[in-house]
């Protein structure tokens, strides 16, 4: 499970469609197990799956026949062989309930999850997710990040592209981060995160504290405390109030790395 993290606008999705070969590079090379995907696209889509951000399906059709039509597509002939594999599928992403339900009548949480099915229903070796859990509901997000885990079990490489840290910190033991088009970090998040220690922070401000610090310093969290606030932020510890330091996670040293290593912070 490789983890993709970025700002909006950061070239994530640019790079999705450039692996799975539905969109050519305008320079550089990729290589799929020493290939080169623009000399070999036929051989190397049969190895890949891929669950778009902007998922879409036939609205006519029921769950089954969505997935049994993408295993047609996908050059499964032996309708019985099909039927089988779509059975499969759809009691691996928790939706052989709702088999005959229309695909446009799900829940977004299960349309993304049909859409993972689809992904997987060649059996790739190499699976891309291009921001899976924007827009679901908490519990949606945690079940289809705990179906990606599960998948990263097997043989299959997974990708994952998302601006949404928790995603990655939850799923990913390595991960890129990529800005303006460029990879501006590559290894393990817990590197990431242990570059950021000492310099994460919270303490008690007033109005006017914390009205001076946010220009000074990006502020993670901000939560009514009395007549002031309880803020963390990331940076050198300042001299004029009273701050305590807090353990970081990946999203404190995503903060950080961009503020500090890229000079650049955008909210």
């Amino acid at each position: 499970m490789f983890g993709l993290l970025g700002p909006n606008g950061a070239g994530k999705s640019t790079l999705m469609r450039i692996l799975v070969t539905i969109m050519e590079s305008s320079t550089g090379e990729v290589f799929i197990n020493g290939q080169d995907i623009n000399k070999h696209r036929k051989e190397l889509r049969k190895m890949l799956g891929y669950l778009p951000q902007d998922f879409r399906f036939f609205a006519r059709y029921r769950s089954w026949e969505f997935l049994d039509y993408a295993a047609l597509l996908a050059g499964m002939k032996d309708k019985k062989q099909r039927r089988e594999r779509v059975d499969k599928m759809l009691e691996d992403v928790g939706l052989f309930h709702v088999r005959n339900r229309m695909a446009n009548k799900l829940s977004g949480g299960m349309k993304r999850r049909l859409g993972i099915a689809q992904a997987l229903i060649s059996q790739p070796s190499i699976i891309i997710v291009d921001e899976p859990t924007t827009g679901l509901d908490p519990e949606e997000r945690i079940r289809f990040r705990n179906l990606l885990s599960d998948l990263s079990r097997t043989d299959t490489i997974i990708i994952l592209s998302t601006h949404i840290v928790g995603d990655i910190s939850s799923t990913c033991n390595q991960m890129a981060l990529l800005n303006d088009g460029e990879l501006v970090y590559d290894g393990p998040p817990d590197t990431l995160v242990k570059d950021t220690k000492g310099f994460v922070w919270k303490a008690k401000v007033s109005e006017d504290q914390y009205e001076d610090l946010k220009v000074k310093f990006p502020v993670i969290s901000t939560i009514p405390s009395g007549t002031g606030w309880e803020i963390q932020f990331v940076g050198e510890k300042p001299d004029d109030i009273e701050a305590e330091e807090i353990h970081p996670n990946l999203e404190h040293a995503y903060v950080h790395f961009m503020e500090n290593k890229m000079n650049h912070w955008n909210l």
